[in-house]
């Protein structure tokens, strides 16, 4: 059973994001508020979901989340500043779009997936290594950026049909990795990785 808070007294944000292991598009990352008392029978990590799942999730969660927010950083911003501060700058991103709505709930206190985060100012926060698996607001925002990712790297994948993205979604297959081999690598892919 997934938890509704880390502390009752504080507005929480939940914040998690997808993509870091991926060899092509951007990494993305969600920031959610849920309500208090908010539940939901199904709701977990988004990896353990069905996609028929996510989808169902992902509006139900637009509608029902007091706050939310998606960002994107592309490819060449990884590969310029690497992997773990682009996760981190997606994070920061989606958090502005949710300080920046107006009449929106602001978070006071945010729940971040993972053990590492850089400071964002004025609002502590508290690294939850799996939290995905723990609490609503951290699983909310996993299902809101896998699903965001999933439809762009589909997208991605008409105009480049062999890497199969609407299947691996970008991440190291051996299909994909076999090829990148075949064809190159593309506008879209990490070129700091290892490709092959």
């Amino acid at each position: 059973m997934l938890l509704s808070y880390y502390n009752e007294n504080y507005i929480e944000a939940g914040l998690d994001e997808v993509g870091r292991g991926c060899l092509a598009g951007p990494v993305v990352a969600a920031a959610v508020i849920l309500p208090k008392d908010y539940t939901h029978p199904i709701l977990t990590d988004s990896k353990q979901l069905s996609r028929d799942q996510r989808e169902k999730l992902r509006e139900e969660l637009q509608r029902d989340a007091l706050a939310w927010a998606v960002s994107e950083v592309s490819n060449e911003e990884i590969d310029r500043i690497n992997i773990l501060k682009a996760s981190f700058l997606a994070m920061h991103q989606a958090l502005d779009e949710v300080m920046s709505q107006v009449d929106g709930v602001k978070p006071d206190h945010l729940l971040i997936d993972g053990n590492r985060f850089v400071n964002y100012p004025m609002i502590p926060h508290t690294c939850i290594v799996k939290g995905d698996t723990k609490f609503l607001s951290i699983a909310a925002a996993s299902v809101l950026a896998k699903t965001y990712r999933d439809e762009l790297m589909e997208k991605l994948s008409l105009e480049f049909p062999h890497y199969g993205w609407e299947r691996n979604v970008g991440y190291p297959t051996p299909f994909h990795r076999r090829a990148i081999q075949e064809h190159g690598p593309c506008r879209w892919h990490r070129m700091s990785f290892r490709l092959v």
